[in-house]
C-alpha cells in the first residue's frame, strides 16, 4: 500500500478516502485501470474533484493530464457535484412541441439552476437529453428513476416538492 498525502476537501471524509484507496490499491499496475478506477472513485465521492484526481494520478504513478483527459472525455463522469436527486427533461421533437422549454425554464427560474447545473442547495441537478424514449407521454422529465409524463410548466413544482 502506497501512503500519499491526502488533500483536504469539504466534500471527501476520510472513510472516502480510505474507500479511494482500496480502489487505487486494488487497480495499481494494471493497463489501462483509469477508466475503472475513475469510475469507483466517483461512486464513492459523487464527483471528481480536481483534488481527487490528483490524488489518483499519484496513486497510479500517471500523469494529471492523462487522468484529467480521460475524466473529461466521458460523459459518465462529473466533474462537478450533482444533486441528490438528476432531473432529466427530454428536449426531443415531440416534447419540445408539447412545451419543456417552458418547464425547463420554471425549473430553472425556481432553483437557481441553469441547464447542465446543480442547485446551491444540492438538492437537484438540472440535465437536458435528446430522447428519454416515451415520446407517447411527452413532455417527460426523469427524476431518480422515477418517469413523470405529461409534464406541464404549471405543476413541475409540485411534482418536485416531493423530492425535497
Amino acid at each position: 500500500m502506497l501512503e500519499l498525502e491526502r488533500p483536504q476537501h469539504p466534500d471527501i471524509t476520510d472513510e472516502m478516502w480510505n474507500q479511494v484507496d482500496g480502489i487505487i490499491d486494488e487497480h495499481r499496475g494494471q493497463p489501462g485501470c483509469i477508466i475503472a478506477v475513475l469510475r469507483k472513485s466517483q461512486n464513492v465521492v459523487g464527483y471528481l474533484p480536481a483534488p481527487l484526481m490528483d490524488y489518483i494520478s499519484l496513486g497510479l504513478n500517471l500523469p494529471r493530464s492523462d487522468v484529467f483527459g480521460v475524466a473529461s472525455f466521458y460523459s459518465l463522469f462529473a466533474l462537478e457535484p450533482k444533486g441528490r436527486h438528476v432531473i432529466k427533461v427530454c428536449t426531443g421533437t415531440a416534447c419540445y412541441v408539447k412545451g419543456i422549454r417552458e418547464v425547463i425554464s420554471r425549473i430553472s427560474n425556481k432553483y437557481d439552476m441553469p441547464e447542465g447545473c446543480t442547485s446551491e442547495d444540492r438538492c437537484f441537478s438540472l440535465e437536458s437529453v435528446r430522447c428519454l424514449g416515451a415520446c407517447g407521454l411527452a413532455p417527460v422529465m426523469v427524476i431518480g428513476e422515477d418517469v413523470h409524463g405529461a409534464v406541464k410548466a404549471d405543476n413541475v413544482l409540485e411534482i418536485l416538492e416531493q423530492y425535497k
